[in-house]
């Protein structure tokens, strides 16, 4: 494996973000610092219906028919607690402007509905906005750059609408929302993703994503329908790293095609998914943590600019940060800390590697510190000998099956590296 620490190839970039985080009330999340998540993405926040009292636009202005501009028509309260823990713990924000997913809707869909009024649903966005960026109604000053208007509209438990109404919903509330705040960014639409383009045999249902994909870009560049877009936001779960680049591939040729080249590419909803009967359980130990760090290299290498993985509630079966009750870090959390640390120093650098199963992403500072993040996907030990510019390895820490990413210099001689099976190191 050779490294050029010379030869930068640009920034490292936020993909150890996460969806929502252990609920706390105002103080720091260590874990969270510990790891630097640069961004947790706010949706089904709280647990189902948002736990009643997070994020939720229905959670924070509980009577649609109120004033809007009245501060006492909103409920801020539980939000603002949980917000200011993010913030404490140094991550950024992407807040979804929408609801929870109501997984159980065929019984009674509460919430899920088209708003009754859009213009009136983005002015209360907006005030959301001004509690949380400008301090309105006894708020906040976050700085919340990022503002995702629904999530998965395509999807029933998610809407009950039509097309045609999401797309007018997202009109006039992106339209207004940037009128207001030019600073921030708006998009959407958190889709369900894009399966259908390499799956076969999918339903016309998954085939739809596409068509709703399509079909929203030609709506925003529509000089009749026009609305920003400075972010599209999409999902895919998978056991399959590769896809998740040739999905990443797809949104971004899309996008260029549509002419919204500056569009930022947000991957907010990831996570190892193999249909098996024990997935959530193999999410939380070398099997997720070895996808998360694969996935880690080929992201840094691909067209996806930020990503969250789904999720960081350690309640939740998709929960892969945590176990539960203990809310102890599961193995799968490690990859985030490991990868952070690369993020820190800030600069990628060229690595060359043709050992099968093995992947690597190296970074500096500049300024004579340097990283190598490596995951050997394998069932046997890799023998890696380390060629760089003049720069010698000290320090190896490992996450296997029988290391919780702890120092293994019995691992590391002379930059010659033996990675275990199935593990994840970082070299310093």
């Amino acid at each position: 494996m050779k490294i050029n620490f010379s030869n930068i190839l640009g920034p490292i970039k936020p993909l150890h973000g996460v969806c929502n985080s252990p609920v706390v009330y105002g103080d720091e999340i260590p874990s969270f610092k510990e790891a630097g998540i640069p961004f947790v993405r706010l949706h089904d926040t709280g647990g189902a219906y948002g736990g009643f009292r997070f994020v939720d636009v229905p959670n924070i202005f509980r009577n649609f028919n109120v004033d809007e501009n009245d501060p006492a028509s909103y409920d801020f309260a539980f939000t603002d607690a949980y917000l200011t823990s993010l913030h404490k713990s140094g991550c950024d924000i992407i807040y979804r402007l929408g609801v929870t997913i109501e997984n159980q809707f065929r019984i009674k869909a509460y919430r899920i509905d088209p708003p009754a009024d859009f213009a009136k649903w983005a002015r209360i966005c907006a005030n959301i906005i001004r509690h949380y960026n400008d301090g309105w109604a006894n708020g906040l000053h976050l700085n919340i750059t990022y503002w995702e208007i629904w999530n998965e509209p395509e999807n029933p438990p998610m809407w009950t609408g039509t097309r045609e109404q999401y797309f007018e919903l997202y009109r006039v509330a992106a339209n207004y929302l940037k009128q207001q705040y030019p600073n921030i960014k708006v998009g959407g639409y958190a889709g369900c993703g894009f399966y259908a383009i390499n799956r076969p045999n999918m339903s016309d249902f998954f085939k739809g994503f596409i068509t709703w994909f399509d079909e929203f870009l030609k709506f925003c560049k529509n000089p009749a329908t026009a609305a920003p877009l400075d972010f599209y936001s999409w999902h895919l779960y998978t056991a399959d790293p590769d896809e998740i680049i040739l999905h990443a591939d797809y949104v971004r040729k899309q996008l260029d095609a549509a002419g919204f080249r500056d569009t930022i590419s947000v991957f907010d909803e990831w996570n190892r998914i193999d249909g098996s009967a024990d997935q959530f359980d193999l999410m939380k130990e070398m099997p997720g943590a070895t996808f998360v760090a694969e996935a880690f290299c080929k992201m840094q290498n691909g067209p996806i600019d930020i990503a969250n993985y789904y999720d960081a509630l350690p309640t939740r079966s998709y929960g892969g940060l945590f176990y539960f009750p203990s809310q102890k870090p599961s193995k799968t959390y490690y990859p985030f800390k490991a990868f952070n640390e690369l993020y820190k120093l800030g600069k990628q650098v060229v690595v060359e590697n043709d050992t099968p199963h093995v992947h690597a992403i190296a970074a500096t500072d500049g300024d004579g510190h340097h990283a190598v993040f490596i995951v050997n996907t394998s069932d046997t030990q890799a023998l890696l000998k380390l060629e760089t510019d003049n720069v010698t390895f000290s320090q190896l820490t490992l996450l296997d099956a029988t290391h919780l990413y702890v120092p293994a210099p019995e691992c590391l001689q002379n930059n010659i590296v033996q990675l275990p099976p199935q593990s994840v190191a970082l070299l310093q």
